[in-house]
């Protein structure tokens, strides 16, 4: 293939990737020399984390950062992500809902509480989080000070109920990745906080036991992230509670200096 054939291809590439995303990625972003008859291959950067430790709790606290690409809005607004997510039928989640679930929140949180995906109120309400593990989350989040109303924003991974409340599958993730993407480059969160494994696994690309990510802070593009148990998994196991109050008080102590500084 010629260079102007491949120049062709990219640039088709790219206004397809943000008509249907609605931003431009960075992939796309970069400035890529083609060559005549030159097989050019893209190399990712390494999964592998880099660690420092740092003290904003009662034990030092290890910040791992995590390399993925970014991407920017480029002038999209939440009512157009909203409407984007609304229309979307990407994957076999868009046949089974009965509403999209976008989030919901405050713009320019402190916070961005990111889950797994709705269940099954939060379908028909159309609404993050708002079943009895909502209700925990809620008490959850007042008492470390945040709220979804003041100064919060709550999301999923996925925005439509996976069937029979089953954890969504790697593609349907995938799928829906370009949409929670978009939300945190417009709400640009001071932290982030995932509640349970998937949402952990999702935002870190890594399978590392929930037992092992919790308990410290991560940085996810500039911005640091902490993983805590879900509070559906609360709810079934009451012994979960106390290292769950553990990881929010270590939240807030980051928070907080975050805040102050």
């Amino acid at each position: 293939m010629n260079k102007n054939d491949k120049e062709l291809i990219y640039d088709l590439l790219k206004k397809a990737d943000a008509h249907i995303t609605g931003f431009v990625s960075e992939t796309f972003k970069q400035n890529v020399n083609f060559e005549d008859d030159v097989l050019v291959t893209e190399t990712t950067a390494s999964s592998s984390p880099s660690a420092t430790t740092v003290s904003g709790g009662p034990e030092p606290v290890e910040i791992t950062t995590y390399n993925s690409p970014a991407t920017e809005t480029s002038g999209l607004t939440l009512t157009d992500l909203y409407t984007k997510i609304s229309r979307c039928t990407k994957c076999p989640l868009a046949r089974t809902r009965n509403n999209v679930v976008p989030g919901e929140g405050v713009e320019n949180p402190d916070v961005l509480v990111i889950g797994e995906g709705p269940g099954y109120d939060e379908d028909m309400s159309g609404r993050p989080f708002v079943g009895k593990a909502g209700v925990l989350l809620d008490k959850m989040l007042a008492a470390i000070g945040l709220d979804r109303t003041k100064n919060c924003y709550i999301a999923n991974i996925v925005k439509c109920r996976p069937p029979q409340n089953r954890d969504p599958l790697p593609d349907e993730q995938a799928t829906c990745n370009a949409f929670l993407q978009a939300q945190i480059h417009i709400l640009k969160p001071k932290m982030i906080l995932c509640m349970g494994r998937i949402a952990g696994h999702k935002m870190l690309e890594t399978q590392e036991p929930l037992n092992k990510l919790r308990g410290q802070i991560f940085e996810y593009h500039g911005i640091p992230l902490m993983i805590t148990y879900h509070p559906s998994a609360l709810l079934r196991d009451e012994s979960l509670k106390a290292p769950a109050w553990q990881d929010l008080k270590l939240f807030r102590s980051k928070l907080t200096e975050l805040k102050n500084s």
